[in-house]
């Protein structure tokens, strides 16, 4: 017969995957630094040689780190997603970044149509939360704290979708545009007009979420996004258009 013996888990085992699993639904984010030892044991209601035990194995799988004098963390896992060579073909060709939003506008308009479907009242009451911070940022005009928050909304919206695939590739996405890798998302926040239709976007996002109108939250996303493309696309020929005017008038200060 195919049946063996259960045997007990070891608790080391055990508090493995529950710290896997609280980094595989992203809720333990990369860099984040958890709590002491005595503290996390305490919280797991295990022995600290336990936790130890653990902490070794997830260090040893590439999940958690130590940092001398600091505590343990969440390794720094997104960079594995691209080599720094292919960061760097992105960072220095056009079509990337209009890839990059192409690639965004599909991925987040099924995560919007997911969450309006499969979002816990919970999921949505945070991206609520964020948007109320960005409309107190769009009255501050900080363009730091708008495009911070513009991110978190984004992300906000993907956790809610409930596909841990697709987290930890936007997550990594986004982990690139914060690097500045596709392009500097302040400068569009520091634009009047901009600023006010990118507020409006978001609100249409969150209204349609609220609504639970799946094809509403698709067509919000869509929308947004085909709104910075074509932003990007107008700044990057007004960029040009700039230096072919700046050889003109120097040609005509030569003539004299």
């Amino acid at each position: 017969m195919p049946f063996q013996k259960v045997e007990p888990e070891k608790l080391s085992h055990t508090v493995v995957r529950q710290i896997e699993r609280l980094i595989l639904q992203g809720i333990l984010r990369p860099g984040e630094r958890l709590p002491s030892e005595r503290e996390l044991a305490e919280r797991l209601g295990v022995s600290r040689p336990s936790l130890r035990e653990a902490v070794a194995e997830l260090q040893a799988a590439g999940l958690l780190t130590t940092r001398a004098g600091a505590g343990i963390y969440v390794a720094e896992v997104l960079g594995s997603a691209f080599s720094p060579a292919l960061i760097r073909l992105f960072a220095s060709h056009d079509e990337a970044v209009f890839d990059y939003l192409s690639f965004r506008r599909d991925l987040e308009a099924l995560a919007a149509e997911r969450a309006a479907r499969l979002g816990s009242d919970t999921d949505i009451e945070v991206v609520d939360t964020i948007f109320r911070k960005m409309e107190a940022a769009h009255l501050k005009r900080d363009p730091a704290d708008e495009a911070r928050l513009d991110a978190e909304f984004h992300m906000a919206i993907i956790e809610a979708s409930h596909n841990v695939v697709m987290l930890h590739m936007m997550r990594s996405m986004f982990d690139l545009l914060r690097q500045g890798v596709f392009y500097n998302r302040q400068v569009m926040f520091k634009q009047r007009m901009t600023r006010g239709a990118l507020l409006d976007q978001h609100r249409a996002m969150r209204d349609a979420l609220v609504a639970r109108d799946p094809a509403g939250a698709r067509a919000a996303v869509e929308q947004h996004l085909n709104y910075v493309e074509q932003a990007l696309a107008d700044d990057r020929k007004a960029a040009r258009n700039e230096a072919v005017a700046r050889l003109r008038i120097a040609q005509e200060a030569e003539r004299g």
